[in-house]
């Protein structure tokens, strides 16, 4: 679910002020007031903010290839839930109402704004997480899943953050006649006696309370008891991927409250690793809105979401996002389907900043807008975007600011004169796009 992953924190997080008016077209058009992806054809609006950069990754699926490491993850987690069913082929391209309505997203979350989201037009969007195909999901008939699949948010540019990455989200549905209670039951006794017998030690706290509540039409007994069934089965799956450790230091998980707009009650889960908590999944009671939309009222369930590329990177021990879409062999030769290996670094290139100040263009100018249009020209080259200087100016009011780009390439050196020649294209289109004045 969108806000399951640490990723997904950016749609929940204090925004910045949003003073940019601006969009960027893509360029690749069937006609001047069309665009084909996946080879299907939409229209043009002045809602579109879709770039070429992220088109070009629309039909790569990194987690459909079975020697990558999103691949042998989504494997990995697929094994445990080998009895779930696993889908990983749905079309990126969604409705707002798919992606937002339908869970119950209220009219001003900010994930809504074209400052977070890409648009292929008014009514049709890339989806910013799994969920988007959740409703879909659960009218078809499946009532135990895993959905594997690429994301799509606007975002700064970073080691940890790219505008594309995989989510897997689980689900789990259950009747609440009391035959499908006692089955519930006897499925957290049986996945308590394996937790009691591993090596494992659980920070939990309780399924429900007055901060973290049952949903009103639930019946909290029922809201307990599924609670705890999602809790055992994510303990489970942790212990799957991370292992137990030694006797003297087992697996450590502590659960936190949380709040999601598609969960109630809902939790954040993390683990100890290498001295450090860190957030690996958000969960929680599916809202029965969800369940009504589904066309199956008579229904409770959790639901799970995370984050495939925060996961990989620290399994597989991988310092950098964009490495995941590398295609050097040196990258690549170093998996194999169904194992965990840890990354070797096969060299260290040096890196090459240049800043670029200019005037913000009346119309305003947002740091999403500014790191799309370096990520469209300079594509994977660009290890991260920061603001340096912000200022305005006393008499005219006008603000000036200056971003630095740090050009290194992962896989080779950089010459001077390339670097140079992209960062020309980024001040051009800077000057083109947003009408800015360069300083």
């Amino acid at each position: 679910m969108l806000s399951f992953t640490t990723s997904t924190r950016l749609l929940l997080r204090r925004h910045k002020p949003l003073s940019i008016t601006g969009r960027i077209r893509s360029t690749s058009r069937v006609s001047p007031n069309e665009i084909s992806l996946l080879g299907q054809k939409y229209n043009l609006d002045g809602t579109t903010n879709v770039t070429q950069s992220i088109i070009s990754k629309l039909p790569l699926r990194l987690h459909n290839q079975p020697a990558h490491p999103l691949g042998i993850l989504r494997s990995k987690i697929e094994s445990h839930f080998h009895d779930f069913s696993h889908l990983s082929s749905l079309n990126p391209v969604v409705t707002p109402a798919q992606n937002f309505d339908s869970l119950g997203f209220p009219a001003d979350h900010p994930g809504r704004s074209v400052i977070d989201s890409y648009y292929v037009n008014e009514d049709y969007m890339l989806r910013t997480h799994t969920s988007a195909h959740e409703v879909e999901t659960f009218a078809a008939g499946h009532s135990k899943w895993l959905l594997t699949a690429d994301v799509y948010r606007r975002d700064e540019i970073d080691s940890s953050h790219y505008p594309v990455f995989h989510q897997m989200e689980g689900a789990r549905v259950f009747k609440t006649d009391e035959a499908a209670i006692e089955q519930v039951k006897a499925d957290n006794e049986r996945l308590s006696r394996h937790l009691d017998q591993s090596n494992i030690v659980i920070e939990d706290i309780p399924h429900i309370s007055a901060t973290n509540p049952a949903q009103p039409t639930h019946d909290p007994a029922h809201s307990e008891l599924i609670a705890l069934n999602l809790k055992l089965s994510i303990n489970s799956l942790l212990l799957k991927l991370f292992g137990g450790g030694s006797r003297d230091a087992p697996l450590q998980v502590r659960w936190i409250e949380a709040y999601f707009p598609f969960t109630s009650p809902s939790f954040e889960v993390e683990i100890l690793y290498q001295g450090k908590w860190l957030e690996i999944l958000g969960c929680g009671v599916v809202q029965q809105l969800t369940f009504d939309n589904a066309g199956i009222p008579d229904n409770i369930g959790w639901a799970f979401g995370l984050g495939l590329e925060r996961i990989a990177m620290i399994l597989f021990g991988i310092p950098d996002i964009r490495l995941f879409w590398s295609t050097d062999p040196r990258f690549l030769s170093q998996f194999s389907e169904n194992e965990i290996t840890t990354f070797k670094p096969y060299s260290k290139y040096p890196a090459c900043f240049k800043d670029v100040s200019f005037w913000v263009p009346e119309t305003g100018l947002h740091e999403n807008d500014f790191c799309d249009l370096v990520r469209d020209i300079a594509g994977d080259l660009a290890e991260d975007v920061k603001m340096i200087d912000s200022f305005t100016h006393p008499k005219t009011n006008r603000k000036s600011v200056c971003y630095r780009i740090n050009y290194r390439s992962m896989d080779r050196s950089l010459s001077n004169e390339e670097v140079n020649d992209i960062q020309e294209k980024v001040v051009e289109r800077v000057k083109d796009k947003f009408g800015a004045e360069i300083r």
